[in-house]
């Protein structure tokens, strides 16, 4: 089973989803309270299991509905997810993948690990 690690940094608290093998499969933003931190990961909890998959790296890609997992290639040519809730603010970020097929394993690690997630 996945967890979320919540920690302080210097501007406020975020959270990380690892998965079990304590590797990191998604982050949030930084949240200004312990509490609006909490919501962000209840949000990804309710989210990420039922979220669309929108593929931005294909030409002529079919927008999705809110929730969705959007995937996307960054500045440097890796592919990464974003996690957008159901009002469309972006709710966790994945790292990045040198192959689409590793970013789309990360969603459903992500989709997986995030109902069930402890919080630590």
């Amino acid at each position: 089973m996945g967890k979320f690690v919540v920690k302080e940094v210097n501007s406020g608290m975020k959270f990380d989803l690892k998965a079990t093998n304590g590797q990191i499969i998604a982050s949030s933003e930084v949240y200004k309270s312990k509490a609006s931190c909490l919501k962000g990961i209840e949000s990804v909890k309710n989210n990420a299991p039922i979220a669309n998959l929108e593929d931005q790296t294909v030409e002529g890609f079919k927008v999705a509905k809110n929730p969705k997992f959007e995937v996307y290639t960054d500045k440097s040519g890796e592919f990464r997810f974003r996690l957008k809730a159901k009002n469309g603010e972006v709710i966790a970020t994945s790292e990045g993948y040198k192959t689409i097929d590793n970013c789309k394993k990360g969603i459903e690690s992500v989709r997986k690990n995030s109902a069930n997630s402890t919080i630590e």
